[in-house]
Formats: structure tokens, C-alpha cells, sequence
């Protein structure tokens, strides 16, 4: 397991996600964050980016998982982001969090998310 960190912060998205017949037509704001456990000396030693997990492909991807088919749930959303950056084989670990900070909830708040952390899975 690595215990070196990438992080993203605040990727902004614009999603179609949520249980809500308006929340799927008009869509709304999520922002993600990622931190994923990956081995950097790898790419220290070399100073080549093919040794590493390039931020900006992974920033598109996960923006990509959020702009794509509606779900109901952050909680699949979350899942699919993780399995976007899993499937970097440098990739040991990754946290996401789902921020959805215009949910349909009535009250006064900052912000809704949802953190999740999974695993690689490999043989």
C-alpha cells in the first residue's frame, strides 16, 4: 500500500443526478474531490510523467463520470468515480467525495457530500 497522495480538489461538474424528476431535467452543480494512494518515487526518479497518474487525463475522466448517465444516487456516483481511478493499475487507493451543494434539501446548509475510500482489487 502507498502512502504517497494525489489530490484534486473541487472539481466543478455539472451533473443530471438526483431522485428528482426536476433534478434530472435541469441538472445541478457536484464538486469532486480525489486523493489517490500511488507510488510517486517511481516517477521522482525518472521525471517522467508516464510514470505516474497524470492529474489532467484522471480530471477529465472523473468529469466526464459525473457529466454522463443520470443516477439516482451520490452514492453511485461516488462508486463510479472510484472506478475510474482504479483502473490505473499505479493506483492503490482512491477517495472521492461528492459534494452536492444545491441539494433539493429544505433548510438552510453549505454543502451535502459524501466521502467514500475503495481499494484496488488486483491478483
Amino acid at each position: 500500500m502507498s502512502t504517497d497522495e494525489i489530490t484534486v480538489t473541487g472539481l466543478e461538474c455539472w451533473g443530471h443526478h438526483g431522485v428528482f424528476d426536476f433534478e434530472r431535467r435541469e441538472g445541478q452543480a457536484f464538486v469532486i474531490d480525489l486523493t489517490l494512494g500511488v507510488d510517486t518515487a517511481p516517477a521522482a526518479a525518472t521525471d517522467d510523467l508516464r510514470d505516474t497518474v497524470d492529474y489532467g487525463s484522471l480530471v477529465a475522466a472523473a468529469k466526464a463520470a459525473v457529466e454522463q448517465d443520470p443516477v439516482d444516487l451520490i452514492e453511485t456516483l461516488a462508486q463510479r468515480i472510484a472506478d475510474v481511478c482504479l483502473a490505473d493499475a499505479r493506483v492503490d487507493w482512491a477517495r472521492v467525495t461528492v459534494h452536492k451543494p444545491d441539494a433539493p434539501v429544505d433548510a438552510t446548509f453549505a454543502d451535502v457530500a459524501l466521502t467514500i475510500t475503495r481499494r484496488a482489487h488486483r491478483d
